[in-house]
Order: C-alpha cells, then structure tokens, then sequence
C-alpha cells in the first residue's frame, strides 16, 4: 500500500522495497519523527488526531497529482496516528526517479502539500501543558 494512515510503526526499508524497480536512479526519504523540543518547551510527546478515511483519500490525491507534476516513477506516503512518544516516526514519504533532483523536488513538495492538506491535526505534551499546533503556533488546548 503506497498511501497509509496507520498507528503502527512502519519501516523504510519496506517503503522503498515497495517502490524499487530498475528503471530508478534515486530514492529520496523524507522521516518526520518527534522531538524532544518545540517553541523552547520540552516535548514528551505528540498526539495526531485525525479522519483516516478523508486523510487516506487527500494523500492519494497528493500522491498522484505528484505523479503528474514531476518526472519521478513512484511515490509513497505513510503517515501516524495517535499518541507518539519522543523519537517515534510520525510521517514517511519516499520518492523514486530516474535523477535524484527530481525525486527531491518531488518529496519536498509533497511534505508541504500534506501539512496543509491533510486532515492530521497535532498536539503536543509539554512540561507546560498540552498545546494544539496550528502552522507554527502552539494554541493552548
């Protein structure tokens, strides 16, 4: 499945497996995973909340308007759910092309065509509270 909302950990190995053919050149990674730090507060952890069906439906949008848009092969787009500790991966895009730049663009792209479109919202557990993230603001919860 090259699109997945999912609470379980996922693998990149597996990811690019799913993706590698002989025709590609380049794999490109993009790993989103907690920090321990945001807006000088400590971080302990994240909590995604979100609407799988429309979240799972908008990254396939993403994904093949990406296909359209850059000369790359493939594309995948994996993303997590529900309470994740410090350290734990949160969000993984691969992109596979003939040439590495193409396939940089492509994920580069598609990482902010996620964070604004796709119906993830983020908390995250700090030593001074919980703080809603919208953009580059913490909104007290």
């Amino acid at each position: 499945m090259k699109v997945r909302l999912t609470k379980e950990p996922f693998s990149v190995d597996e990811a690019i497996k799913l993706l590698r053919v002989p025709e590609s050149g380049a794999y490109v990674v993009f790993l989103g995973q907690v920090r321990n730090e945001s807006h000088e507060k400590k971080v302990h952890k994240l909590i995604y909340e979100a609407y799988p069906e429309m979240a799972e439906a908008e990254m396939a949008r993403i994904r093949e308007e990406a296909l359209s848009r850059f000369p790359i092969l493939d594309m995948l787009i994996w993303h997590r759910y529900g309470e994740l500790p410090v350290g734990e991966d949160t969000i993984l895009i691969v992109a596979s092309a003939k040439h590495r730049k193409e396939a940089f663009e492509a994920c580069s792209w598609a990482i902010d065509e996620v964070k604004k479109r796709v119906p993830v919202w983020k908390r995250e557990v700090t030593d001074e509270g919980t703080f809603w993230i919208e953009g580059d603001k913490q909104v007290p919860e």
